[in-house]
């Protein structure tokens, strides 16, 4: 079985996420989406609601796709799911040269794990969940750059963050 990790926040997910997912099911057996724990950040959404919201979202779409959470060393993680392939989503000249020194130092570390780099989509090239998030706090329309579910959710998190 072909096994591959597409580690990052989520939060939230974009179509952007989705479009690599899509395309990383195409070449993959399985794929992990590997949500990281990152106590530095503060997020818009709880590690629980991330998981919550992918498991919604991909569940009926890629049968294949499993939802995880880890903390620490990438490469460490690969290892322990059996993964072959660490799954990167690259925008911009900017994304690649910050992943590929990632890559890098992810082959250093473990040269049997592949870091895959997929260009996105046209339409999602310039998109990002920080985008997402600045864009809805302050009143724009983020439809058609995220799932439903993640727009309904983003709203009560305003709403509640208003209260």
């Amino acid at each position: 079985m072909r096994r591959a990790i597409y580690p990052g926040s989520f939060d939230p997910v974009t179509n952007g996420h989705l479009d690599i997912i899509e395309r990383a099911c195409k070449l993959f057996d399985e794929v992990i989406v590997a949500i990281l724990i990152n106590p530095g950040k503060e997020p818009l959404f709880s590690l629980d609601e991330r998981v919550e919201i992918l498991n919604e979202v991909l569940n009926s779409r890629f049968p294949q796709v499993r939802v995880d959470t880890f903390g620490g060393l990438l490469v460490d993680y690969a290892r322990q799911r059996q993964a072959h392939a660490i799954v990167r989503g690259i925008r911009a000249i900017s994304d690649y040269e910050y992943e590929l020194q990632m890559a890098l130092m992810n082959r250093r570390l473990d040269p049997g794990i592949e870091t895959v780099f997929m260009m996105s989509a046209e339409d999602y090239s310039y998109l990002s969940s920080r985008l997402v998030k600045e864009v809805f706090g302050l009143g724009g329309s983020v439809a058609g750059l995220v799932p439903e579910l993640v727009i309904d959710r983003m709203k009560q998190k305003f709403i509640d963050r208003r209260s």
